[in-house]
């Protein structure tokens, strides 16, 4: 099953010129970012809801939206799972405010869908309050956001800043919306009662307590939801005017150093809206600067597309150009480009050009005055998070930079910032530290499932790796305690859970590299448990693959259609436990090669998905999920890379 090297030397070629014919004039790599239809659904249901928007793009809209429906009427989370009752709704309002009839084929399967799923009623809290902000819904009946949250100081329990990142940018502009609730009347036949199972007049609305818990957080926080509706139906609300200030302030003081609130679309639509509500007029500076941003996140294509003729309009979820850049950098670094290239070169310095210095949000909990750290997006200096610094640490010690002493007193800074963003129990999360209180996911609001920002095993391996590039090793005691924790969080089946890659394919690799380049022996029995059952799970075309569905059925871990993103990982991942000669690392290196096309590129189109790619990123577990355009291009290429190092050293040595 041998390949001949010369031909993978020859892939890799050929993928190293398809990468550097995608680098913008300034130096940067952004491929696109696809998610899911709800964002379609979500622009049409902003735009109505503020009389704006252009009419032939939300038109263009609806296609994209009838484009990912599935054959049972509804709509998914990604390629091929199983239909959403909050996608189900939202696409089905949409389409009636667009102009669509109930009595249309598609819209009686996707009604259909939507009552075969348990209706309206069992939408989460950000769709119910859309659905509010419409008529279609009673705010009495949706889980009170209340703005004073962020009147709770930095020391008490439950502060803004305990919760998520993420969590924090949509909700503050969406406790504003739910405060003020906007109200906006749409024609009868735009409305969707026929979605409330037995109707909506027969409806309970009502959430419900937890019997089989009696004394549980859940029904505690639904008890203080209860007295929060009463207040809000009595007018008892004596810290609500300063609350609002509190919350807009702290909104607008976000809006500057970033490409809108927290540069990501839910973020921004949310603070739309409440700049509408509370006041600010169309022609206002911030209103629109807000929407300018937000507006950037589409994909016009009113003449369709290769693989789908048909006009669409698209948004992305946010721009990803730091991760991606550094992620080609340190891959090309790999490749054996020179050092000095001036195309890597201004790579680097397009990256050190984003260095954050500001003191962002992470410093409510964490004291590190001098920090370096950067951002996942073009502007983001509130929200940095350890697994884009990481990488662009990789990523820049694939450059000679004429400009080596500026470069070294960056590196040196970032890590020490890496260093004091590490958590208790050894690992490393995202955007925060220790933000663990798992009693946030009781709250009646907080059924978006992403409240929280745990340390994961993806991040801690890619900071492992990349703290043994600066030549750290275990005789650190944190770089000790992050292997550790590392240890234990391994599988019984010998793989580790992915938090951020799609799934255990891609937290394995991680974790493997990070082993590897810390010098954890491959003979231990932790390294050759994984690497079995990366050989076990390998699909019989060569090559691997997992779907989002492992995420509600860990069972199904490691089975999916193969992927070019996925092999490369799982690749990556035997590369590290030292096997390069097994059968399984031939097939995939050998359908790597057979996958890529002539001009060095791969894709990761699903198969009778109208075009649409398969979702190897995470966003939220169970709840959002993405597909990086630039994955299938860039893993593969550092899988071959990997692999050509590891034969040429074998040769080498004898």
């Amino acid at each position: 099953m041998d390949l001949p090297l010369e031909h993978v030397v020859q892939g890799i070629k050929k993928s190293c010129e398809w990468l550097m014919g995608e680098q913008h004039e300034d130096g940067f790599w952004c491929g696109e970012l696809e998610a899911d239809v709800m964002l379609e659904a979500d622009y049409i249901f902003m735009h109505t809801l503020l009389g704006t928007g252009d009419r032939g793009r939300m038109e263009r809209a609806i296609n994209e939206i009838l484009r990912h429906q599935n054959d049972d009427g509804g709509w998914s989370l990604y390629p091929g799972g199983p239909s959403n009752v909050n996608y189900g709704v939202k696409c089905y309002l949409a389409l009636k405010l667009m102009g669509h009839t109930a009595d249309e084929p598609a819209m009686a399967k996707a009604r259909e869908c939507v009552l075969k799923l348990g209706g309206v009623v069992e939408c989460n809290t950000f769709t119910k309050i859309y659905l509010c902000a419409l008529g279609q819904y009673d705010y009495d009946a949706v889980p009170a956001v209340p703005p004073e949250i962020v009147l709770f100081p930095d020391w008490f329990y439950f502060n803004i800043y305990e919760i998520s990142a993420w969590s924090r940018a949509i909700l503050v502009p969406l406790s504003i919306i739910y405060a003020k609730k906007p109200f906006k009347k749409i024609p009868a036949e735009q409305g969707i009662d026929e979605l409330f199972k037995g109707g909506r007049k027969n409806a309970d609305l009502r959430l419900r307590w937890d019997k089989r818990h009696p004394i549980s957080w859940r029904n505690f926080f639904l008890f203080t939801d209860r007295l929060a509706h009463w207040a809000e139906r009595v007018h008892i609300r004596p810290l609500r005017k300063a609350a609002l200030k509190k919350a807009e302030r702290w909104m607008l003081d976000h809006f500057e150093r970033s490409d809108g609130l927290g540069a990501i679309y839910p973020a921004m639509l949310n603070a739309i809206v409440a700049l509408h509500v509370l006041g600010y007029t169309p022609d206002d500076p911030q209103l629109i600067r807000a929407m300018d941003e937000f507006e950037k996140l589409g994909i016009d294509r009113p003449n369709g597309e290769p693989d789908y003729p048909t006009p669409t309009f698209r948004m992305q979820p946010c721009f990803p150009p730091v991760w991606d850049t550094a992620q080609v950098l340190s891959t090309l670094g790999e490749t054996g480009m020179a050092k000095d290239d001036p195309r890597l070169v201004k790579a680097a310095d397009w990256l050190l050009s984003k260095e954050i210095r500001y003191q962002g949000d992470w410093s409510h909990n964490v004291k590190c005055p001098d920090a370096s750290c950067w951002c996942f997006f073009f502007n983001n200096d509130h929200q940095p998070d350890v697994d884009d610094t990481g990488e662009v640490l990789l990523a820049l010690r694939a450059v000679d930079n004429p400009r080596e002493r500026y470069q070294h007193e960056v590196t040196q800074r970032a890590i020490a910032w890496v260093f004091a963003m590490q958590c208790r129990n050894g690992g490393w999360a995202s955007f925060d530290k220790d933000n663990t209180k798992k009693i946030f996911e009781s709250i009646p609001f907080a059924d978006h499932n992403a409240m929280i920002d745990p340390p994961t095993v993806d991040i801690t391996g890619r900071i492992l790796e990349m703290l043994a590039s600066y030549g750290y090793t275990r005789r650190d005691a944190r770089v000790e305690k992050a292997v550790q924790f590392i240890l234990s969080e391994q599988e019984p089946d010998g793989s580790w859970f992915g938090r951020w890659g799609v799934n255990y394919l891609y937290g394995t690799f991680l974790v493997l590299r990070g082993l590897q380049a810390m010098e954890y022996s491959y003979l231990e029995p932790s390294v050759q448990q994984a690497a079995e059952w990366i050989r076990m799970v390998q699909n019989s075309d060569g090559g691997w693959g997992e779907t989002c569905g492992t995420y509600d059925d860990p069972d199904q871990r490691g089975i999916g259609p193969s992927t070019p993103s996925q092999t490369a990982w799982a690749l990556l991942g035997l590369l590290a436990a030292n096997d390069t000669r097994s059968d399984s690392v031939a097939k995939g290196v050998r359908w790597l090669i057979n996958k890529q096309h002539e001009d060095g590129s791969w894709d990761e189109l699903a198969a009778g998905r109208n075009g649409e790619s398969y979702y190897t990123g995470t966003g939220f577990p169970r709840v959002f999920y993405l597909g990086y355009h630039l994955y299938k291009q860039y893993f593969p290429l550092l899988a071959l890379t990997t692999y050509r190092k590891s034969i040429e050293k074998e040769q080498a040595d004898g």
